[in-house]
């Protein structure tokens, strides 16, 4: 099978925990759910023909969160893909509360994190999730009473490995001190870079790092900056170069953009094939910098 069929696969490979190989160019559902990440899809229709595209495009790491609707993305997602391909690796993500749009309460008590995984298990309708990742610390409950209950799910086999989201160097070290953590889900784009010591840590720890809002571009999609100069002359997208430059940085780096539309993902899932050259990748880092 050639990446001009499943041109995702362009992007490489990566195995998180050492055991799951996926397309380093992943998809995140957060966009599914209505405005402000709540209730029920606008367009529940092509919200499934968009899930059912990344697998088309050879897509095979999924992204999502109990809190995005709250379950509307993960019962998108069972409906347009279950029975899951044996390939298909899903992360989700618990630790949040929902009470209304755009309102997220980090819950970090042992027996809600435990609720929330039963549910998504549920939800998304597996035995076992196979990237379970602490959604936000709870300042109000040590780290390792978080993430010593999802150990404890992970010894019951509900869970297959851990990972954390915007999280600390110092966090992620005193989470290791309770469980095998794997992976770290933190912002970082072209245009935001603040969390560059967690990458270099992922990097030195062979974690996967899977950086949310991997799209924005900010000021540099201005029209006399480098990205838009370069996405000129190469016939893409300022979209495509943004992945096309994570993709780049670091080989830990998995991207999952969304978008609740099928041309913008074909459109993001291009970027994967874009190779810049050394000068194309130092323009935009030292635009950004």
């Amino acid at each position: 099978m050639t990446d001009t069929t499943f041109p995702a696969q362009a992007s490489g490979t990566f195995l998180i925990g050492g055991d799951l190989p996926v397309t380093r160019l992943g998809y995140g559902t957060m966009q599914l759910p209505g405005p402000g990440v709540w209730g029920e899809s606008k367009d529940p229709a092509g919200a499934l023909r968009v899930l059912r595209r990344t697998a088309e495009l050879g897509i095979n790491f999924i992204d999502t969160a109990d809190a995005y609707g709250p379950f509307t993305a993960d019962l998108l997602l069972k409906e347009a893909l279950h029975p899951y391909a044996d390939d298909l690796v899903i992360a989700t993500k618990a630790g949040f509360a929902r009470t209304g749009p755009n309102a997220w309460v980090p819950v970090g008590r042992p027996e809600y994190l435990r609720q929330q995984v039963e549910l998504s298990l549920r939800h998304l309708g597996l035995e076992r999730i196979d990237l379970l990742q602490l959604h936000r610390v709870d300042p109000k409950v040590p780290i390792a009473e978080q993430v010593g209950e999802l150990a404890a799910l992970q010894s019951e086999g509900k869970i297959r490995h851990i990972g954390l989201s915007e999280v600390s160097v110092a966090q992620l070290e005193e989470a290791a001190k309770t469980a095998r953590i794997v992976s770290v889900q933190n912002r970082f784009n072209l245009a935001d870079r603040a969390a560059e010591d967690v990458l270099e840590y992922a990097e030195a720890n062979n974690l996967a790092f899977i950086p949310w809002f991997p799209l924005a571009t900010g000021a540099l999609a201005g029209p006399d900056s480098p990205l838009t100069r370069i996405a000129a002359d190469r016939g893409a997208t300022p979209s495509q170069l943004a992945l096309a430059w994570l993709l780049r940085r670091s080989p830990v780096i998995l991207p999952i953009p969304g978008t609740s539309s099928v041309s913008h993902l074909d459109d993001n899932t291009a970027g994967a094939a874009l190779k810049l050259t050394d000068e194309e990748y130092e323009a935009l880092a030292h635009a950004a910098a």
